[in-house]
């Protein structure tokens, strides 16, 4: 009798090392959930992170809508600029005539400037001459005022061999030409100008002082004066004049000199 064949069978396989059936029978971890419930916690925490997740993809979509929104709002404004720019005409912008104007201004500006200089130079040329002119005349008025009396006779009979000599007069201003005075005349208005408000005409007395003032200075001559030269009571009393003298000093216009113990005044000029 011929053996009886057993029937082939399939050999059951190694449960594997990482399989869930085998970790939740592992003895290793004797505190850990039985079956499946080692997950819950797992799955838990990876359904909080897909939550987050979902929340900043809607977050990024919410942005980009805007952006969007924006992009087709700026792009209409745009637009709107450029055709209005097309269409709107503009007259105050400048042209090639404009170019050409400014240019010619500058030219004018400069020749004007130029000009100026000249006539400054010119200026002081002019008044070195004049105070050299003035102080010859000066010299020579002084040398005519000196004049001598002679013997006289009474008509009495009584007859004197006596002579008097008259003496020497204060030295007058020497004359100017109507062109010396006029150019006098500008040089005391650009120094006036130089002055505060007060002297420039809000009160005409002080302005008359201080004219005064300085036409004594222009006649000294480069001499040195004090301040009582000036005094001419009762209008142009001691306080004027020093009130006149201390605006010049602080304009620079006067140089003040109490080296010799003795206060002098000596006249600079507009710069």
């Amino acid at each position: 009798m011929p053996p009886t064949q057993t029937p082939h069978r399939t050999p059951l396989r190694r449960v594997s090392q990482g399989s869930l059936f085998r970790l939740s029978r592992s003895g290793a971890y004797p505190d850990a959930p039985h079956g499946l419930g080692f997950l819950e916690p797992a799955m838990s925490e990876f359904l909080d992170e897909t939550e987050a997740l979902q929340t900043n993809v809607d977050g990024m979509k919410h942005l980009s809508d805007s952006l969007a929104t924006f992009n087709e709002s700026f792009a209409s404004w745009l637009y709107i600029m450029n055709m209005n720019a097309l269409t709107t005409d503009w007259p105050q912008a400048p042209t090639d005539a404009s170019f050409v104007l400014a240019k010619k201004r500058a030219e004018e500006d400069a020749i004007t400037a130029m000009e100026a200089m000249h006539a400054q130079t010119a200026a002081k040329s002019r008044e070195m001459q004049m105070a050299a002119a003035i102080a010859a005349d000066k010299t020579t008025a002084s040398d005519a005022d000196t004049t001598y009396a002679g013997n006289t006779t009474a008509t009495t009979g009584i007859s004197s061999n006596k002579s008097s000599t008259v003496p020497k007069k204060k030295g007058a201003k020497a004359k100017l030409t109507a062109k010396e005075k006029k150019e006098r005349s500008i040089e005391i208005e650009r120094t006036i100008a130089c002055l505060p408000l007060e002297f420039r005409g809000s009160d005409p007395g002080l302005r008359r002082n201080m004219e005064t003032v300085i036409e004594g200075l222009m006649y000294s001559s480069g001499q040195a004066l004090k301040l009582t030269d000036f005094i001419s009571p009762p209008d142009l009393n001691q306080a004027r004049v020093n009130k006149c003298l201390i605006a010049l000093v602080n304009r620079k216009l006067v140089q003040k000199e109490n080296s010799t113990g003795t206060v002098l005044y000596h006249w600079k000029g507009v710069p």
